[in-house]
């Protein structure tokens, strides 16, 4: 039996795969849990549509994640801290920091989203990553500048 995998099964596949299986194992096992429907043609369109429209999502995602990553990697950000003699800073910089200077840009992004791996303690220039897409990453320059 022809179904249509509605939940990642082991063994047998991942969702949206259409697979041959046994028919008790379809009948008996997998339509009764809900992990799989029959590869009807109507089922076989509405998956047809349902991909189709996933790919359309994802493209216009991918569109605007591009969009945002061109836009951030042209910013200098200045971020203003107190420091000491030598440009040492009395705190440190950190991602929430940042991510408040990014959005006084006009560019919304959480302090989750930016990888800082050790708080900045010195004035300077700085390339910063910032994920914006599982597989997109935008390098942002931010400038410390110390006060006082």
């Amino acid at each position: 039996m022809r179904v249509i995998l509605l939940k990642d099964v082991p063994s047998i596949g991942h969702a949206g795969d259409v697979r041959e299986v046994k028919d008790g194992y379809a009948r008996n096992f997998l339509l009764p849990r809900g992990l799989a429907a029959a590869a009807t043609a109507g089922n076989l369109q509405h998956l047809a549509r349902a991909q189709a429209a996933a790919k359309q999502r994802e493209n216009r995602v991918l569109r605007e994640v591009a969009e945002l990553k061109t836009r951030l990697e042209t910013l200098v950000v200045e971020v203003r801290a107190r420091a000491g003699e030598e440009g040492r800073l009395f705190g440190s910089i950190t991602a929430q920091d940042i991510a408040e200077a990014i959005a006084r840009k006009g560019v919304e992004i959480t302090k989750k989203q930016i990888e800082l791996t050790d708080p900045i303690k010195t004035t300077g220039f700085y390339k910063v990553p910032v994920r914006l897409h599982q597989h997109h990453t935008a390098m942002v320059e931010i400038n410390v500048i110390g006060a006082g």
